[in-house]
C-alpha cells in the first residue's frame, strides 16, 4: 500500500454542500480524514482511560481513534442526532481491541457533564484524560443578528462545558492525568463573523492557563490545542457560511488547504502522554498550516 504524504491531503475547492447543524460526518461528500496512516503508535497511552467530548466526528473522532491505537479505552459524548457517527467510531475503536462507550446528551446541561464523567469512571474504571473538544459555531455578519439564545448556546457548549467537565473530573484524577481543550486560531485572530465563537476560544485559553497553575500541585497537567482551519462537519453545517467560503475553506493558509483531523490528533496524544510532555502545562499549542499566532 502506497504511503500517504501531506501533499495528498485534499485541497479546495471542495464539493458544493450545506449540512443541517450540527452536521454529520456520514453525510459529507468530502469525508474528513482521521485514521492517520503515517502515524506509528508506541503504546503511549496504554491502560489509560479518556473522556472525549464531540468524539463522534471531526477532531474528536481522530483523537479517539489515535488514543485507541495508543492503547487507551475511550468514552465519547455526542448529541442524539449524531448517533450514526458515534456508532461508526465506536465499532472502529472496538476493532482495535479497545473499549469505547457512547454517552448521548447535551453538554450545555451541567448535569449531563457530571453524568459523562461518572459514567466514564463507572464503565471504564477511571478517568486519566479529559479532552474538552465539542464546540458550537455559527457565523453572523452583525452583532444585532446574535440572539441571546445563540450567544448562550455558544458559551455553554464551548466554555461552560469545559468548566463543568473539569470540575467533575478532577476529584477522580490521579497525578499524571491530563486535561486538554480544543481552542482555535480565532482566539487570537478574532474574525468579525465569529464574535461569540472566537470569544469563547479566548476564554478557553485563559481558563486553561489558570487551571494549569491551580492543578499543578495535584500533578494534573492542563493544555490546549489551537487549530487553524480544519475540515470537519462544523464547516458545511455553519448556516452563516456562504457556499463559496465552504468550497474554498482553508485556501488562504500558506499550505493552501485546511488541516485534516488526522493532522491534529497527534498533538493530543503528545499532550496526554507523560513520556512526551510531563513538564508541559498551561500552553496553547497552535497547529495552523504555516501561520503563527
Amino acid at each position: 500500500m502506497q504511503k500517504q504524504n501531506v501533499q495528498q491531503e485534499p485541497k479546495p475547492p471542495f464539493p458544493r454542500q450545506k449540512l443541517k447543524a450540527p452536521g454529520l460526518e456520514a453525510q459529507m461528500k468530502e469525508k474528513p480524514r482521521y485514521k492517520a496512516p503515517q502515524y506509528r503508535a508506541a503504546n503511549k497511552l496504554e491502560n489509560k482511560c479518556a473522556l472525549i467530548t464531540g468524539g463522534d466526528s471531526g477532531i474528536g473522532r481522530a483523537v479517539a481513534y489515535l488514543y485507541a491505537r495508543e492503547g487507551a479505552d475511550v468514552a465519547i459524548t455526542y448529541l442524539p442526532v449524531e448517533k450514526k457517527d458515534a456508532q461508526k467510531i465506536k465499532s472502529e475503536i472496538e476493532a482495535l481491541g479497545q473499549k469505547c462507550i457512547l454517552l448521548e446528551g447535551d453538554l450545555t446541561n451541567e448535569k449531563f457533564c457530571q453524568k459523562a464523567v461518572k459514567e466514564t469512571v463507572k464503565k471504564l474504571g477511571k478517568i486519566d484524560i479529559l479532552v474538552s473538544n465539542a464546540a458550537h459555531q455559527m457565523r453572523k455578519d452583525d452583532i444585532s443578528e446574535i440572539t441571546t439564545k445563540e450567544f448562550d448556546r455558544t458559551f455553554k457548549t464551548n466554555v461552560y462545558a469545559y468548566f463543568h467537565l473539569a470540575k467533575a473530573a478532577v476529584p477522580y484524577m490521579k497525578p499524571g492525568s491530563a486535561i486538554i481543550a480544543t481552542s482555535s486560531e480565532t482566539s487570537t485572530r478574532a474574525p468579525d463573523q465569529l464574535l461569540d465563537y472566537s470569544s469563547t476560544k479566548g476564554a478557553i485559553n485563559t481558563f486553561t492557563k489558570s487551571l494549569a497553575k491551580m492543578l499543578a500541585p495535584k500533578g494534573i497537567r492542563v493544555n490546549a490545542v489551537a487549530p487553524g482551519p480544519v475540515w470537519t462537519p462544523l464547516n458545511p453545517a455553519d448556516a452563516g457560511a456562504s457556499m463559496e467560503k465552504i468550497r474554498n475553506f482553508g485556501k488562504k493558509t500558506p499550505m493552501e488547504r485546511p488541516g485534516q483531523p488526522e493532522e491534529m490528533a497527534p498533538a493530543y496524544v503528545f499532550l496526554a502522554s507523560e513520556a512526551d510532555s510531563s513538564f508541559i502545562s498551561g500552553i496553547v499549542l497552535p497547529i495552523m498550516g504555516g501561520e503563527s499566532i
